[in-house]
């Protein structure tokens, strides 16, 4: 596979896992989530807008390590939170994220790491 094409490739799971987990989050059939910087979303003890602005910044491990510190799985906002924030990363350039020892493949990963644990296993059929 060429590096273009396995790059085009990812970002498609990465959409198709999105929306998928999304769809089952918010109870109807996705079609976008728009991030408002006005939103008051928690997780982990933290603000979600906070971890955004530390993605920014370039601190994109330690928002990750925070943001799955202490995330309640069973609980529907925090995943939501939580797949907010790898939607958000994977809408970064793929320079800004090696610039910052950060990879598509890690924002899938985490993706599907969330789906995992917060019960949504069998969503993984649909996307792998």
């Amino acid at each position: 596979m060429h590096f273009e094409d396995e790059k085009d490739y990812l970002m498609r799971i990465m959409k198709e896992a999105i929306s998928v987990l999304f769809s089952f989050l918010l109870g109807k059939t996705y079609v976008s989530v728009e991030l408002e910087r006005e939103n008051h979303y928690q997780v982990s003890g933290r603000d979600l807008n906070g971890l955004l602005e530390m993605i920014d910044q370039g601190q994109i491990n330690e928002a990750e390590n925070i943001l799955l510190g202490r995330l309640d799985y069973c609980n529907q906002h925090e995943v939501t939170a939580a797949t907010l924030f790898y939607q958000y990363l994977s809408e970064k350039e793929e320079s800004f994220l090696k610039q910052h020892n950060y990879s598509y493949e890690e924002v899938l990963d985490g993706l599907k790491q969330l789906i995992k644990k917060s019960g949504y296993k069998d969503l993984l059929n649909v996307i792998d």
